[in-house]
């Protein structure tokens, strides 16, 4: 009886052992505990905004940016029921390192709310600067998971090159028809590449992240948040059900596009081979180092449980930007279908005054599978771009083998607007001769 009991107590403990490392593992600051970093915070400072992110106008003091800092790092637990978790590489990508200082960008990540700020070129590591001790270093490491935002937008579209090229889907003219959820949708006949360019004659109903009474910003309680927090089926049928879509298709930059997008690719591969593609993507392709993750939504995956809020390192991410240049450049089965959304690519068409105006980092004239294409002064580079709420941006330079990588807690057009010129047009340009 005793051996039978001890039996169990040890089986207990491993279990509580391996619970333990998991959740460390997939933490997003797994070194750093949500106490010790509240510890260095001076909340008496901190103004807390009816918004979930700083708003885009306000200029917060150092302790308001290191609040909202820490709230994307600890806002949920991360677990299985909530996220998609692809685990690191048993052979992750070594990065070589050829650092040069420059003092522009010291003073850059000094000032505004830059976290990190990598540039990589010819597969060395040239700038590798991450925010003072003093301002927000002192809350993350090199193990910390940083959000992405509306960059993770771009992943979805990478994911879905895959699905194409393992045979799950025929291509990007393929129709979503045969997706039963989106019947009787605005979306039901649409074809992929018009969801991926965000050209679905969707610009009476929805914008970014907000649906819209009108043309104007709906302000019906819990109604842009239902775009993020519910899945693809709940929100095609309480928002989009037997409505039709404009004869007039243009660019009408939305989150919903891109939940259909990646929901089709979850529907078309089902669970298990969903989480295989992931698998291929992140751990077999890119070779990352630390687990990164989506968020996923209520409700089971036959209902669209996908979202594209996407988690990993600053050296992740850099990972995957590398991984996406070098199917391009090796003109790989994903290279040709990348070179496809490139030559297909949209005008944007946009007048910046107002609230549908795209800040600097995503400025872009055109627009092309999820990605933003062709920055002034690089119109003659092919460069796929991400950039996401508060100034993330990464830059992908597929020809010259630059790749820029920003993330940041806060952007704007005043205190917080960052040098894009210094920090992404220049070295996308002019290479590691940008910096001095």
């Amino acid at each position: 009886m005793k051996k039978i009991l001890f039996i169990l107590i040890f089986s207990i403990f491993l279990t509580n052992l391996n619970a333990t490392e998991s959740v460390k593992s997939i933490s997003n600051s797994p070194n750093i505990s949500k106490e010790a970093v509240l510890q260095k915070i001076d909340m008496s400072k901190v103004k807390k905004y009816k918004s979930f992110h700083i708003p885009f106008k306000a200029n917060p003091n150092l302790s308001t940016l290191q609040y909202y800092f820490q709230r994307d790092l600890f806002k949920a637990k991360s677990s299985k029921l909530n996220r998609y978790f692809v685990e690191p590489s048993e052979t992750p990508y070594e990065f070589e390192f050829d650092i040069v200082e420059d003092k522009s960008v010291k003073k850059q990540l000094r000032t505004k709310g830059i976290l990190s700020y990598l540039y990589f070129e010819d597969d060395k590591i040239i700038i590798d600067e991450v925010s003072p001790n003093d301002r927000l270093g002192q809350l993350f490491d090199d193990e910390t998971k940083f959000r992405s935002n509306s960059m993770g937008k771009s992943l979805p579209s990478y994911i879905l090159g895959h699905a194409i090229c393992d045979g799950y889907i025929d291509g990007v003219d393929s129709t979503i028809s045969d997706w039963r959820i989106v019947k009787d949708t605005l979306y039901e006949n649409h074809k992929l590449i018009d969801i991926l360019n965000m050209t679905s004659g969707d610009q009476k109903y929805v914008y970014d992240s907000h649906t819209l009474n009108g043309l104007e910003f709906n302000n019906q309680p819990h109604a842009n948040s239902d775009l993020d927090d519910n899945n693809v089926n709940r929100i095609l049928h309480r928002w989009f059900r037997d409505k039709e879509p404009s004869t007039n298709r243009y660019y009408n930059y939305n989150v919903m596009n891109t939940q259909l997008i990646f929901n089709y690719v979850l529907f078309k591969t089902g669970g298990k081979n969903f989480q295989k593609l992931l698998d291929k993507v992140f751990r077999e392709k890119a070779k990352i180092e630390d687990i990164v993750y989506f968020y996923k939504n209520e409700g089971s995956s036959s209902l669209g449980n996908a979202h594209n809020m996407f988690y990993a390192t600053r050296y992740d991410y850099l990972r995957i930007a590398k991984a996406i240049m070098d199917d391009y450049q090796n003109d790989t089965c994903v290279g040709k279908y990348l070179k496809e959304i490139y030559e297909r690519r949209v005008l944007k068409n946009i007048n910046h005054q107002g609230s549908r105006g795209e800040p600097h980092f995503n400025r872009t004239k055109y627009y092309g599978g999820q990605f933003h294409i062709g920055y002034p002064s690089l119109e003659e580079k092919v460069v796929f771009a991400m950039g996401g709420y508060g100034g993330k941006a990464i830059l992908i330079d597929v020809e010259d083998s630059r790749i820029v990588v920003v993330n940041s807690i806060h952007y704007n057009h005043d205190r917080f607007k960052y040098d894009h010129h210094k920090l992404l047009i220049n070295p996308i340009k002019k290479g590691k001769k940008s910096f001095k």
